[in-house]
């Protein structure tokens, strides 16, 4: 299985999607990575296969998903649905995702000067293969978690142009997952 930043490393912009019906637009686009941000046990299914058709990798955010539960028969199930990866805040499912063989990226709130602690600290205990740090616009917090940890960074949230991306990018960050669509065509 390629490894998070192999993944990115042709166009580092993820598209989010809060809404299914933008799942096709992203699909006519060059990114090589979609984050689902909503959508329902009935659906996913249906919606990785599409994804899988395209040639493009799915990460399933397991919090957003209605219907899902947010413990190891729900990573089975996602498994099974064929997604690439999961995508929690719950440290805790990070060493069940990675077990089923799944691409575990932790989302992060950098609220404050805690939060970054308690980030860093989760991270080098549960060492997820990748890390999103919300927001995006954090450029001082994603280098300094880059600087203490040896772990993929991903951008997200409040993304809006080119100069975010670019700020992001050389602050360590290895992808932005923006639901802009705008920035999905950049």
């Amino acid at each position: 299985m390629r490894g998070i930043v192999d993944i990115l490393e042709d166009n580092p912009i993820i598209a989010a999607i809060k809404d299914v019906n933008d799942v096709d637009m992203a699909l006519l686009t060059d990114v090589g990575v979609i984050f689902m941000l909503c959508g329902s046990i009935l659906d996913i299914k249906e919606i990785s296969d599409r994804v899988k058709e395209k040639n493009k990798k799915i990460f399933v955010h397991i919090d957003l998903i209605n219907g899902l539960g947010r413990d190891d028969d729900a990573i089975k199930f996602l498994k099974m649905a064929g997604v690439d990866g999961v995508i929690t805040t719950k440290p805790s499912l990070i060493k069940v995702i990675k077990n089923e063989g799944l691409i575990a990226i932790q989302r992060l709130f950098m609220l404050d000067s805690r939060s970054l602690e308690t980030g860093i600290k989760s991270i080098l205990e549960d060492k997820p293969h990748a890390v999103e740090i919300m927001p995006g616009l954090a450029f001082k917090v994603i280098e300094r978690i880059h600087n203490y940890v040896n772990i993929p960074i991903i951008a997200g949230g409040l993304m809006i142009d080119k100069c975010d991306i670019i700020n992001a990018l050389s602050c360590g960050a290895v992808g932005i997952s923006t639901s802009s669509k705008k920035l999905w065509l950049e």
